[in-house]
């Protein structure tokens, strides 16, 4: 499929160089069929790219009918006012001849959402149509929505067409169940936010990082009352956004980057050129139009990539120095570079500009992906250290997180904060332990020289993990530190709900449960530090720059025979 878009785009660069109108003779007779010449210009071409003359022949006869369907529908508006629309369908129902769908623009977007659904097999409710980077909202007129004459519309998919999912029962079933599952998780992100927007002077902003924004030194920004509002739902869907991304939910990612593209543009430049935020978004909107294949439907993609790149050098310099200055090195900033001149080096290539995205796709990357690929194998000996030491997966990166990866100053946060992952514990291997200690862990501390009393109180609190209790007394002279003392009679997790407060209550959902159920969706999902979006395994882009630069490879040989 890359290949055919570079041959599509360097065909179409042919054509326009040589000012060839392939609608017209001797290309298409008047019966608007394909004439003789078309071959001709086929084999030219084919030895000037050296490729196959069929293959070529076959592209530059699609690119004529669409000019001359374009022609034609260019007509009919203007005598009729029915626009074409472009559809852009999924992956696995995709064509090598464009979808074109006529229609009128005073209807509601609902109304072109069936259309499409019947026109191309679809079930209505499980599909999501995204026009100029915005979701069809279904209550308003085309028009009204800046659909125009022309325009290109993404089909995004929630369950597979009926054709398919009759081909077996339970799979149509489990399908159905899905695109429910994912229409609810959307609805309930869009009310989590909206709820968390609205009651954002409740919420603590220790808790909740992302209402906090701050440049790159990580001092905070003051944000304008006006403005708050926007920015909180711009980088709450942002954060859900990308938390669909990791989990490869393209489908649904989509519409949550986009809102939050929406809502960023209700915020002043002068905020949106000091902090990292609103590129980040940038990338991840042409990185998930290209992992949903539908980078053509982004027709500013290149626009996107270049406010990415301009903002990233206000933020870190030229060369990055101010990272350097900053944090004493590029750090794992260097991922988002990666990320930019991948894109940037696959829309050249379809594009047909084989030597720019060579270009892209060398630079640096090479250096990055063994740094990165080092500081990953750094970070997980030393998780996997903390952890052995007893210290739950969440602890451990919180520490280490603080520590700027150092063991040790790690290790040291830990014992001086044992409140970081007490109760916070979701390590099985440690909330497995019995919250009365064995007389053998008791004894085991004693042997180390510490009080029965305090042996024993250290115990029930870290449920018998005889390590965190021996390094936590040993840190504190002997005893547990005041916040950690449980009352006499007192166990770290005796329920306090009685069976008549919990009868009273079961299996009744009232508004207030289904609004606190949607933000704490939200923030779930929210990331464990500020700098969690550069956290990254780079495994997709490993393959994909692989499989790029064997294209340009290509391109490069068959140059060289020329």
């Amino acid at each position: 499929m890359a290949q055919k878009k570079y041959l599509q785009a360097k065909l179409t660069q042919f054509l326009r160089e040589d000012r060839i109108q392939l609608w017209k003779p001797p290309y298409t007779d008047e019966n608007k069929e394909v004439g003789l010449a078309l071959k001709d210009l086929a084999k030219k071409y084919s030895d000037k790219l050296e490729c196959c003359e069929n293959e070529v022949e076959k592209i530059i006869e699609e690119i004529r009918c669409k000019a001359i369907e374009r022609g034609t529908g260019n007509e009919n508006y203007k005598t009729t006012g029915i626009a074409t629309i472009e559809v852009f369908l999924p992956p696995r129902l995709r064509k090598d001849r464009k979808n074109l769908l006529e229609t009128r623009l005073h209807i509601t977007g609902r109304e072109l959402r069936s259309k499409i659904a019947e026109t191309f097999g679809f079930q209505e409710n499980y599909i999501k149509i995204v026009i100029n980077k915005k979701q069809l909202q279904l209550g308003k007129a085309l028009d009204e929505q800046g659909v125009t004459h022309n325009v290109k519309a993404m089909v995004l998919e929630l369950k597979q067409s009926e054709e398919d999912a009759r081909k077996n029962f339970q799979v149509e079933e489990e399908e159905q169940n899905e695109a429910e599952l994912k229409e609810k998780r959307i609805q309930r992100t869009k009310r989590g936010l909206e709820i968390l927007a609205e009651r954002g002077e409740m919420v603590d902003p220790e808790t909740t990082p992302y209402l906090e924004i701050a440049n790159q030194t990580g001092r905070s920004i003051k944000i304008p009352p006006s403005e708050r509002k926007a920015l909180t739902l711009a980088m709450g869907y942002h954060e859900k956004g990308r938390a669909f991304l990791k989990r490869k939910e393209y489908g649904i990612a989509l519409p949550c980057l986009l809102d939050a593209d929406k809502y960023f543009c209700e915020c002043c430049r002068e905020l949106l050129d000091t902090v990292d935020n609103y590129a980040v978004l940038q990338l991840d909107i042409v990185w998930c139009y290209f992992r949903l294949e539908q980078l053509e439907c982004l027709d500013d993609a290149e626009k996107k990539l270049n406010l990415a790149q301009k903002c990233f050098k206000n933020c870190y310099g030229e060369n990055h120095q101010r990272l350097v200055h900053i944090k004493g090195n590029c750090g794992k900033e260097k991922v988002l570079f990666l990320r930019l001149y991948l894109l940037q080096g696959i829309r050249n290539y379809h594009s047909g500009n084989g030597e720019e995205a060579c270009e892209y796709l060398n630079k640096e990357l090479a250096q990055i992906r063994r740094e990165e690929k080092e500081k990953r194998r750094r970070r997980l000996e030393n998780i996997n250290s903390l952890k052995g030491m007893g210290y739950s997966t969440h602890a451990a990166k919180q520490a280490l997180h603080q520590a700027s990866g150092n063991l040790d100053a790690a290790l040291k946060i830990l014992l001086s904060n044992p409140h970081m992952w007490w109760f916070n514990d979701s390590d099985p291997n440690i909330n497995n332990h019995q919250e009365s200690p064995s007389q053998e862990n008791i004894d085991q501390l004693v042997y180390m020289g510490f009080d029965t009393g305090a042996a024993e109180a250290a115990l029930r609190v870290f449920k018998g993990n005889v390590q965190l209790a021996a390094q936590t007394l040993a840190h504190n002279g002997g005893s547990l530190p005041p916040d950690l003392q449980l009352p006499v009679d007192e166990s770290p997790s005796t329920p306090t709900t009685s069976l008549s407060d919990s009868a009273g209550t079961s299996g009744v959902s009232t508004d207030e449960d289904m609004e606190t159920e949607a933000v704490n969706e939200i923030l779930e999902d929210l990331p464990e530090h500020e700098e969690d979006y550069l956290d990254s395994t780079l495994e997709d882009e490993e393959i994909i720059i692989a499989e790029y630069l064997s294209y340009v490879e290509n391109i490069k040989s068959a140059t060289k025979k020329n």
